[in-house]
């Protein structure tokens, strides 16, 4: 290691800040948030913050659904290789903040340790909209996918808003 990057009091070696974002079956809400939060962060330069998802009740590696594809496609993100995971007590323990589409996800989270650092994704909303649970678009349409889109895209910029000064490098 150089001398410009080893750790000093000063100029620390910045560490992963771990954001989990957490739905039922992982395979709508919880990917598109995770595919909008890495866009956000990849365009804040925040290399140490990581994105990750997973669902309370999730198939084994199920892919994204096609509608969800396709509404973040249109924004110019990616979900093709997605592949739902389960909520872990290892996942859980990995992450510093985990976010969840509604209130019963909390409970799911909470018996897996995770109390202290989960909240509803909306809870960093201002105004209209704060403490609302993301609609959940499974088995509707391609509207109820782009709202529930603009609904998280919106709470998730309230998030690293939130976020910025502590992660801001």
């Amino acid at each position: 290691m150089s001398d410009e990057n080893k750790p000093s009091e000063t100029h620390p070696v910045p560490t992963t800040y771990n954001l989990l974002f957490v739905c039922t079956g992982n395979t709508c809400r919880s990917p598109m948030a995770m595919a909008i939060a890495a866009a956000a962060v990849r365009e804040r330069g925040w290399t140490h913050v990581s994105v990750a998802s997973a669902g309370v009740a999730a198939g084994f590696a199920s892919e994204a659904s096609p509608l969800a594809v396709d509404v973040v496609n249109k924004h110019g993100l990616d979900l093709s290789d997605h592949r739902s995971q389960q909520l872990t007590t290892e996942l859980v323990q990995w992450a510093d903040l985990i976010l969840v589409m509604s209130p019963s996800h909390l409970f799911g989270v909470a018996d897996m340790g995770g109390a202290e650092k989960v909240a509803l994704l909306t809870d960093f909303v201002e105004g209209e909209g704060l403490g609302e649970p993301i609609e959940d678009p499974f088995g509707d349409d391609i509207d109820a996918y782009e709202r529930a889109y603009e609904q998280i895209a919106r709470a998730i910029e309230g998030v690293l808003a939130r976020l910025e000064p502590i992660l801001s490098p």
